[in-house]
């Protein structure tokens, strides 16, 4: 477990400030209460990345104080001659607002027909796509969701300049029983996200080798100074990424060097959504080997893998997990020093009571 310090606040304070920030920025009441509760959600899986923090400076960049993220839009439902398969067209609605309502009602369609799956056009991002396919993967369901990121800020392999989103894709699997928890494979199709330059950042600490460039292409640790990030495992990253750009091309997206660089130029502007939900029974032949129903068979599988001398590597949503454990044992959700600072700059700007660290207990 790290060493760092972090205050434990109370989970109904985090969700009234980051509430209350919302409103003061002009959205409704549904849709801040979506924000406060994906942001305690990611916080509690100890996502600093996609945090409260990223969120509202997200929305600071591209969101309410530009022509991105309209407040209080109401999603449009395109008529889709296939059953199990929708399409919505967003009108740039908060994103984990509509995050939220499509994951739910991928999880209504695999219930009736095994598999459900909704895309969603005209966007705003929906921040860290683990926690919605987690959520599903707690309630016994297979899910997958992949959206273009709000800026093209990766340069292609063997390229020069950023015409690709960081992209991530994330999926959640139903082995609480098996397990004792989820596991969620959750990646950005970069070295490392935005998010993540913006956390080192602001904490003073470096980025890993070869995951960014400065302003002049140049490569660089030094968090303050990343310009443009580059794909993880060279074209296999690329590849990735470029999945969700062609994926968002079918649904209705265009260029990725002009998303949210928003024009009245009679193009679009804002990412896309996939999502895609299973039911497990869905993909089950029933012949599990030496008479194993499927929890057995899972946790015989991840056995063998996890044998053989493997026995010390981590599985994907394990750290999450042990996260979400600690904060559960502390009562609260866990920010550094330094996190808490920058929620008192967002405290001051909504008019709301700053929060005091000595008034926090210290996390164990």
């Amino acid at each position: 477990m790290s060493t760092e310090v972090f205050h434990v606040v109370p989970e109904d304070q985090h969700n009234a400030l980051v509430a209350a920030a919302y409103r003061h920025r002009g959205f409704d009441e549904a849709e801040s209460a979506a924000a406060a509760r994906f942001a305690a959600y990611a916080t509690r899986h100890g996502i600093r990345t996609h945090n409260a923090l990223k969120a509202l400076h997200l929305d600071h960049l591209f969101g309410s104080g530009s022509q991105g993220c309209v407040r209080g839009a109401q999603v449009e439902k395109i008529p889709s001659r296939f059953a199990a398969a929708e399409i919505w067209n967003a009108r740039r609605k908060l994103g984990q607002a509509v995050a939220y309502d499509a994951i739910e009602r991928c999880i209504e369609l695999a219930d009736k027909y095994g598999v459900g799956m909704v895309s969603v056009d005209e966007a705003f991002h929906y921040l860290w796509g683990g926690g919605y396919v987690m959520d599903a993967a707690k309630r016994g369901y297979l899910a997958y969701t992949n959206c273009t990121a709000a800026l093209a800020e990766v340069v292609p392999f063997m390229g020069k300049h950023p015409t690709l989103g960081t992209n991530p894709h994330s999926w959640g699997f139903p082995t609480t029983d098996a397990l004792g928890f989820p596991i969620v494979i959750d990646w950005a199709t970069s070295v490392v996200a935005m998010g993540r330059v913006q956390q080192l950042a602001r904490e003073g600490k470096p980025l890993p080798p070869d995951a960014a460039v400065d302003d002049q292409g140049r490569p660089t640790t030094d968090a303050s100074k990343a310009k443009y990030l580059v794909p993880f495992g060279a074209h296999k990253g690329y590849g990735l990424s470029l999945i969700n750009e062609i994926v968002a091309a079918f649904i209705g997206g265009s260029l990725p060097t002009i998303r949210s660089r928003w024009a009245d130029d009679g193009d679009k502007h804002a990412p896309c959504f996939f999502f895609q939900v299973i039911h497990p029974d869905a993909l089950s032949a029933g012949a599990f080997a030496a008479g194993r129903d499927r929890d057995a068979n899972i946790k015989a599988v991840i056995g063998d893998i996890l044998g053989h001398g493997n026995e010390k590597c981590l599985l994907p949503g394990q750290i999450e997990a042990a996260f979400a454990a600690r904060t559960e044992k502390n009562g609260g959700l866990l920010f550094s020093t330094k996190e808490v600072e920058a929620f008192n700059e967002i405290a001051a700007e909504c008019d709301q009571p700053l929060w005091e660290p000595a008034s926090f207990k210290v996390a164990e």
